[in-house]
């Protein structure tokens, strides 16, 4: 079952979180030109949410200077359910 989205949160943000979650398989490190490449998003849109979803916490750079993502803790948390999504609010 998925988790319900925190207000702030869109659909593009669940798919990119589970995307790095790639559920079943080895978690990914992705760029965000990566990540559209396997979702149905455009490049731009994936940036401006990858920006958004860091700036909650709820992603982590990789690698920083290559803009390599990965899932944070928090994010780890907030797809296994043990976060709820108020608690992710502003």
């Amino acid at each position: 079952m998925r988790v319900p989205l925190a207000d702030w949160m869109t659909p593009t943000d669940r798919a990119i979180l589970e995307r790095l979650q790639n559920e079943g398989n080895d978690e990914l490190v992705l760029t965000p030109g990566l990540i559209a490449e396997n979702t149905d998003y455009a490049r731009t849109t994936i940036r401006e949410h990858v920006s958004e979803l860091r700036d909650h916490g709820l992603i982590e750079y990789h690698d920083e200077s290559r803009a390599i993502y990965r899932l944070s803790e928090l994010g780890h948390g907030y797809l296994a359910g043990e976060i709820s999504p108020e608690e992710l609010e502003d």
